[in-house]
Parts: structure tokens; C-alpha cells; sequence
């Protein structure tokens, strides 16, 4: 008998991943978390192991699944991992297209591609992280906003093939969460609590969906904050 499950968390060492690991390895997983900065990580548990990979180099990628041991028992995926720029469409360099591209895009088709004949055997389940920004038109958000909602469709068309094997999908949409994603941008949350998210919410939601199986499932979910409410950093002279 297997002495934990096993579950793959992108983006693990801070954030909402941070908060999904913690709360995985709660539950009894061991979580095989991936970051590029795993040393940043004030986190630790026997169960919790942090793989230092950036996902949009697909040889290292390759290279880290194939050093984990035990992926053929890995039950859940969770695809976390992003970052963000917003900039009028001209002045956002293709550096940084490639990078959200690989991140949002390429990396999650990769790792589920990879693990989806574990997954089918386990009966396991696949969490996706989208953005609130994929399903509306976000200013200056036009590279980011439209990666979300490309694999918010990934998602779904993931949930309608993948249920017949007993693979379970889920598409989580948070709206404005308070973490240090806005660290490089030119806005942030605004002070007031009720006006956006915490990680640790986002990862109750996903807690609710995966800590047993019910017979039915919920396929996609948005959870958003009582207000809507951003605010714009001050200029640094």
C-alpha cells in the first residue's frame, strides 16, 4: 500500500502554489513541488520536495520529470506557475512574450502530455490555475489576458476527454489575490480586505474539490472578492 499520494505543483515556493502544497501535504499528499527559486521557499515538510526547474526550458523540464521517483504515482497535477506583464502591445518586448507564452501555454501542454497516462491509471485529477483576466478585456493585458484564456479552453476540452478514464479536471478562475505576482506591474490591491484574495482562499477552494472523491465533479469555478477595487502604485522619482 502506497504511503502518501503523490501531487505535482507548479510555481510551489510562494504564493497560491506555496498555499496549495501546504494544504496538500495536509491532506497526506507528498507534493513535488517545481520553481525556479526553490531557495526563496520558507517552507518545509518531509513531505513537501522542491525542484529547482524553469519550466520554460523543455530540456530541464524533460530532464526534472525524469528524476522524480515515484511519477507513476502521482495522482494530481497542478498547474499554477505564471507571471505577467501588461505594456501597450507595441512596447512588450518578445522576450517577454516568449516567456509568458512558454509558462502559460507551453509548459502545462508539456507536463500534462507527460503525466496524463499516470493520471488515467490513478484515477487522478488535474487543477488549473486560470485568471479572471481570461474571461474579460484586461488594458495593456493583451499577451496575458489571452494566454488565460487559451488554456482556460485547454481546460475544458482536458475535462471532456479525459473524464471517460476517471481523470478528473478543474478549472479554477481567482480575481484579484493578494501575492507578489503585482511586484513588477504599475497597479496592486487595493488596502481594503474585502477587496481582494488570499492564497490560502484560493487553495480552501481546491481543498473542497480534491479531499475525496464524491462521484461527481466540478469542472470550473471563479472566486472573486466582495469588491472590486485596484489601486495604482505611486511613480518613483
Amino acid at each position: 500500500m502506497k504511503d502518501s499520494k503523490v501531487a505535482l505543483v507548479t510555481g510551489a515556493s510562494r504564493g497560491i502554489g506555496l498555499s496549495i502544497s501546504r494544504m496538500l501535504v495536509g491532506l497526506g499528499y507528498k507534493v513535488y513541488g517545481i520553481a525556479r527559486n526553490p531557495e526563496n521557499c520558507n517552507y518545509s515538510n518531509d513531505k513537501f520536495h522542491l525542484i529547482s526547474c524553469d519550466l520554460n526550458d523543455v530540456k530541464q523540464l524533460d530532464r526534472i520529470l525524469d528524476t522524480i521517483p515515484d511519477k507513476k504515482d502521482v495522482s494530481l497535477l497542478v498547474h499554477n506557475a505564471g507571471l505577467a506583464y501588461f505594456s501597450p502591445v507595441e512596447e512588450l518586448s518578445s522576450d517577454k512574450i516568449r516567456e509568458m507564452v512558454g509558462l502559460h501555454i507551453t509548459a502545462p501542454m508539456l507536463l500534462t502530455t507527460h503525466l496524463t497516462r499516470f493520471l488515467k491509471q490513478n484515477k487522478g485529477r488535474i487543477v488549473f490555475i486560470g485568471s479572471v483576466a481570461g474571461k474579460e478585456i484586461s488594458p495593456w493585458g493583451n499577451v496575458y489576458a489571452s494566454l488565460k484564456a487559451g488554456i482556460h479552453h485547454y481546460a475544458r476540452e482536458l475535462f471532456a476527454e479525459l473524464r471517460k478514464f476517471g481523470v478528473k479536471v478543474h478549472l479554477i478562475i481567482p480575481d484579484i489575490t493578494k501575492t507578489d505576482f503585482y511586484n513588477h506591474l504599475n497597479f496592486e490591491p487595493d488596502e481594503d480586505p474585502k477587496s481582494f484574495l488570499l492564497p490560502d482562499q484560493i487553495a480552501d477552494v481546491i481543498r473542497d474539490l480534491v479531499a475525496e472523491d464524491r462521484g461527481w465533479v466540478i469542472p470550473e469555478i471563479q472566486i472573486s472578492p466582495e469588491f472590486f477595487k485596484l489601486k495604482r502604485k505611486n511613480k518613483v522619482k
